[in-house]
């Protein structure tokens, strides 16, 4: 990807980060730091962060919060996507959303591959559009963190990004196929 010869120039977006945990606290929370840190870095803006526990309704609460705002444009949440009992994010998700980006979790379990090798078929990474808000679901390591900023988020919440990338999609995302309300 070139920027140096690129005519468009860097938007800045709004972006929320959710961490769902049991266990942590936003004291001691290093994937969501790690990822408003990343964000923060590539010049966008925090608009808001939360930690609640692996509870369906929970999450919902805050993320349908976050969607029916308009000044946030993109939801980053972080843990909830294992298989254990409790684990309850792509199900809270799920329902929020107006269509699934499947690319998302197939790329971000490709990528993984290269760093964990065959536990990635355990991530229920997810990606998805609502109220034209993009929201994507990471696992809830710090290293699972990076790995989806770095290889995935960041190159396509960049307005630079050639071929395409998702900041272009943004004023499009309220469109409506003809016929339909």
């Amino acid at each position: 990807m070139n920027h140096e010869t690129d005519p468009r120039e860097f938007l800045p977006l709004m972006i929320a980060v959710l961490t769902v945990s049991d266990t942590r606290t936003l004291a001691d929370d290093a994937s969501g730091q790690t990822l408003m840190e990343r964000l923060t870095a590539a010049g966008h803006r925090l608009v808001d962060r939360a930690l609640v526990p692996d509870d369906v309704y929970r999450i919902r609460a805050v993320v349908s919060t976050w969607i029916a705002d308009p000044a946030v444009q993109i939801v980053l949440i972080t843990g909830g996507t294992g298989m254990t009992g409790r684990d309850s994010t792509p199900e809270a998700i799920r329902p929020l959303l107006d269509k699934e980006i499947v690319g998302f979790g197939e790329l971000f379990r490709m990528l993984s591959w290269e760093e964990i090798g065959a536990s990635t078929l355990q991530s229920r990474a997810l990606g998805g559009l609502a109220n034209a808000t993009f929201i994507f679901c990471l696992p809830g390591s710090t290293g699972a963190c990076r790995t989806g900023w770095d290889r995935i988020l960041q190159p396509q919440l960049d307005a630079r990004t050639r071929p395409c990338n998702l900041v272009e999609l943004l004023p499009r995302l309220r469109e409506r196929q003809a016929g339909l309300a």
